[in-house]
């Protein structure tokens, strides 16, 4: 019977990745093989704009981690060479760019995601990324908030509108002598 006995190097290394996955709760894996180095630095750059991350990592520790996390179903996504694209900010524009960029440069395949306490398979996360974001969303509803209120004041300025120019109308008729 042998122990294994875990080497510190792991450890710690199991440990950093938890700590750049700390305050984040969706998780977009990717396949990278075949890209270029300017593939991939282009790539990176778009997620930076959304406050993204785009991180190759080590299937065995990132396997760890989401246990530890009790992320279930990520598994079958951290196999081959896996890249993770960790959203700080909203995971929606960061898979409408995964996305976006794997039909530019086919060797680049959205394997599938963690999103919302969910495994999520390829097609579902580009179904996700067809989604309006939160700012969007909250547009649409303060928009239809507004339109009750907007049509009610159309409404009243009409009433005003009408009288003013019935008031006018029958001055006119008046000045006139009729």
């Amino acid at each position: 019977m042998s122990d294994k006995k875990i080497q510190p190097a792991k450890i710690e290394a199991v440990a950093d990745l938890d700590k750049q996955f700390e305050g984040v709760n969706d998780f977009i894996f990717a396949s990278y093989r075949g890209m270029t180095v300017e593939q991939l630095f282009t790539l990176r750059r778009q997620l930076r704009k959304e406050g993204a991350e785009f991180k190759v990592v080590k299937n065995n520790f990132a396997k760890i981690v989401f246990r530890n996390r009790k992320a279930a179903g990520v598994d079958g996504y951290l196999v081959g060479p896996t890249a993770v694209a960790i959203p700080r900010k909203e995971s929606g524009p960061v898979a409408k760019i995964l996305i976006d960029y794997a039909k530019e440069v086919p060797t680049l395949e959205v394997k599938g995601g963690y999103i919302g306490g969910s495994a999520f398979d390829s097609k579902q996360v580009e179904a996700f990324s067809k989604l309006p974001g939160k700012m969007e969303l909250l547009s649409m509803l303060m928009g239809t908030m507004n339109a009750p209120a907007q049509n009610m004041v159309y409404a009243l300025n009409g009433v005003a509108t009408k009288l003013v120019r019935t008031l006018v109308a029958y001055g006119e008729k008046k000045a006139s002598g009729e």
